[in-house]
């Protein structure tokens, strides 16, 4: 290890510590990201709605402009208690506080006035008390909210057991509460609070507290006592943790056990808010007889009295990021219970996102230090897929809750402070030479300079290579009419789009002569199949220079084509680092490299753009090519066999194409035997080349005229490349 990684080391895990004891101590940042990401699992797969024997008698706009102003007088109220409780609803539960005394009941309404005989006052009707008389002896729940004020504490109609250690201070805490009229309160068959998410600064409701505590007593929720009042169950369940004090784990309730968090909420799994929910106030107090679908909506159901008017202000945001009225809330947790569906968030899950952030960010530590930021990258990605996969298969099929953004934003962070470190200092020499080397040599030279002693000097090595020439036809006449600015800026154009394939093909650019390209293939690495990829990069240039020329990118028009010849040879050359100490050049010298270039300038009398020797040819069995004859070329006391390239193996496996080369094969034998048949033939082979490429247009209209390219033709040569 040498110093500027031991460096590396000691300060990626500076940055892990700290984000494993940031994690530890859990801020507010952190808990309102969660949760946002649990909102974001909910709004992807919400609890699907189902008919459940859970209503809402809404009291909305429609009941308000029909019946009158809220605060209904409460006459009105046990009028709708009897409609429901004639109906068969299994419970009765108002989202409603009733603090005061009514105050359009018609003794408080006289009584005002003043001056009125007191049994003439005591004989006037109390709406109160018709009220209180309405809920006698049925399952009636009435709802208490929490204050800050007074010390009222209201009664509890339930009885409590407890299983474990004591958890009288698990629950949020009730100090005192909002006082209910003492009738209502006597003859209510259950009493819960309202409060939905007290103590909490989110105006989201992710969950709920079905119960609260004094520290002594314990009192229940509104839903949880309509779901009680519905069973006519007498008593709740706690179970506690049995060795950790004041942590809930289940309440039992009649037939249902609801898991509970350790201070006795319940995470809200909440359905898209739908209007099969709800029944207006104003069809429950119509006159005559109700509806058969309202009387079988609201027979055997736990029915919650609520108001969505806006104006009332009763109004929560969900997980979903739906406003809802509160009275939906409630009856969303009893149909939760009902449907045996659970959010949960084990006890265990913050310690195993504390040791995720420790494990992923020394693992990233250690490969972005030892081995490559791009394999850490790679790794990291992968970590945060399984995190958030692992995550949400956890959610969708167990209604598990854990976090995967602060393992992801850990390691995130740690994996660009290691990475920084490694760009500033570890990797500086290597980031000089790519600032050297970079523009003249091939990714894979670059690679080899970088992790090999030694790379710079001197010298070379025999390998065989496939050499590629590439070379612009008449650019010499096309310069003289064009400014030494548009020369330069044709050649950039046309070399920069040309030269792409050579590197996407895993070739090594060599040098640019001009209008010329040379480059070459396995060297400095070796590269598999490099005769087959040379020319892939050939077919390549073929294509992206038609399309060049169609979109006019050079600015001749239409009437003049930009046009190329490319010679490729495969065979042995010296390849290497060459020239002087202080100044050189990596590249192939040899009589394969000469070959080549003899190639690429005969590509002009064969009048084709591609051309590869007989040794590129035999490698590439399956790839169209025919025959394009024996060429003297400069410099070669024999002749040299060529290959006109028509395209690759899909065009070279089509039916087209082999009737074509068997054509050709015929043209080449009554070429070289000088028979009067080789016009017919050369007119038949026009036809057939002319529906497969472009390509091949001129090489048949010259090749009658190169009767002497396979006059000396012998039997071995007219073989194609071995197949």
């Amino acid at each position: 290890m040498t110093r500027s990684q031991l460096f590396g080391v000691l300060i990626g895990m500076t940055v892990v510590a700290f984000f494993t004891i940031l994690r530890a101590q859990d801020p507010q940042l952190l808990r309102q990201a969660r949760d946002v990401t649990f909102d974001e699992y909910q709004r992807i797969a919400p609890r699907r709605f189902e008919p459940m024997p859970v209503k809402i008698i809404d009291i909305d706009e429609a009941s308000l402009r029909e019946l009158g102003q809220w605060p209904w007088p409460r006459d009105r109220l046990a009028k709708l208690t009897d409609r429901l409780s004639e109906m068969g609803a299994a419970a009765i539960a108002f989202d409603v506080l009733f603090a005061e005394p009514d105050r359009l009941s018609p003794r408080t309404v006289v009584r005002d006035v003043g001056g009125v005989d007191p049994s003439f006052l005591a004989a006037l009707p109390d709406n109160d008390e018709i009220f209180a008389e309405a809920i006698r002896d049925k399952p009636v729940v009435l709802g208490f909210g929490l204050t800050n004020e007074g010390s009222y504490l209201p009664p509890v109609k339930a009885g409590f057991a407890l299983t474990g250690e004591s958890a009288n201070e698990a629950p949020p805490r009730l100090r005192a509460a909002t006082p209910l009229r003492p009738q209502l309160e006597a003859n209510a068959a259950g009493l819960g609070h309202i409060s939905l998410n007290p103590g909490s600064s989110s105006a989201v409701v992710r969950t709920a507290p079905l119960f609260l505590s004094d520290g002594q007593q314990f009192y229940p929720s509104l839903a949880m006592e309509a779901l009680r009042v519905a069973q006519g169950a007498s008593t709740y369940v706690l179970a506690a943790a049995p060795d950790v004090a004041n942590t809930l784990t289940a309440v039992k309730i009649g037939d249902f056990v609801v898991p509970l968090m350790s201070t006795g909420e319940v995470w809200l799994f909440v359905t898209p808010d739908t209007t099969e929910r709800y029944i207006s106030a104003r069809r429950i107090l119509a006159d005559g007889e109700p509806s058969p679908d309202i009387r079988a909506g609201i027979e055997g159901s736990i029915v919650f009295i609520g108001t969505s008017a806006a104006g009332l202000q009763d109004v929560r945001t969900t997980a979903l990021g739906q406003n809802v009225p509160g009275v939906s809330i409630h009856a969303q947790i009893v149909e939760q219970i009902l449907s045996g569906r659970y959010l949960s968030r084990p006890d265990w899950a913050n310690g195993l996102e504390i040791l995720s952030i420790a494990l992923a960010g020394t693992l990233l530590v250690l490969l972005t230090t030892f081995v490559s930021p791009v394999v850490a990258l790679v790794c990291g990605m992968a970590v945060t897929a399984l995190a958030l996969v692992a995550s949400w298969i956890a959610f969708y099929y167990g209604g598990r809750l854990f976090d995967p953004l602060a393992p992801i934003l850990a390691a995130s962070i740690t994996h660009f402070a290691a990475t920084a470190y490694r760009f500033l200092v570890t990797d500086r020499e290597r980031r000089e030479v790519r600032q050297a080397f970079g523009r003249y040599l091939s990714p894979s030279l670059l690679y080899r300079i970088e992790h090999t002693r030694n790379a710079l000097s001197l010298g070379g090595d025999d390998r065989e290579l496939t050499v590629m020439f590439v070379d612009v036809r008449s650019f010499t006449e096309m310069s003289e009419r064009m400014t030494p600015t548009e020369v330069v800026a044709f050649l950039n154009t046309l070399l920069d789009a040309l030269s792409r394939h050579v590197l996407a093909n895993e070739g090594t650019l060599d040098k640019f002569i001009g209008d010329s390209i040379m480059a070459f293939w396995n060297a400095p690495v070796d590269v598999a199949n490099h005769p087959q990829k040379a020319v892939r990069a050939a077919l390549g240039m073929r294509e992206t220079l038609a399309r060049l020329n169609a979109d006019n990118a050079f600015g001749f028009g239409a009437d003049q084509e930009v046009r190329i010849g490319i010679g490729i040879h495969t065979g042995l050359a010296c390849v290497g680092n060459m020239g002087a100490e202080t100044r050189f050049n990596y590249s192939a010298v040899g009589d394969t490299v000469n070959i080549a270039a003899r190639i690429e300038a005969a590509c002009k009398d064969v009048n084709i753009d591609i051309l590869v020797s007989e040794a590129t040819a035999q490698a590439l069995p399956d790839h169209a090519m025919l025959d394009a004859g024996s060429l003297g070329l400069k410099g070669k006391t024999t002749r040299t066999r060529v290959y006109a390239v028509a395209g690759d193996e899909n065009l070279a496996a089509s039916p087209a194409f082999a009737d074509l080369r068997g054509l050709h094969d015929r043209l080449v034998a009554a070429l070289g035997a000088r028979t009067q048949t080789s016009r017919s033939i050369v007119n038949a082979a026009k036809l057939k080349a002319a529906a497969l490429t472009p390509a091949l247009a001129g090489f048949y209209a010259r090749i009658g005229r190169r009767a002497d390219h396979f006059a000396q033709t012998t039997d071995e040569n007219t073989k194609r490349p071995a197949e």
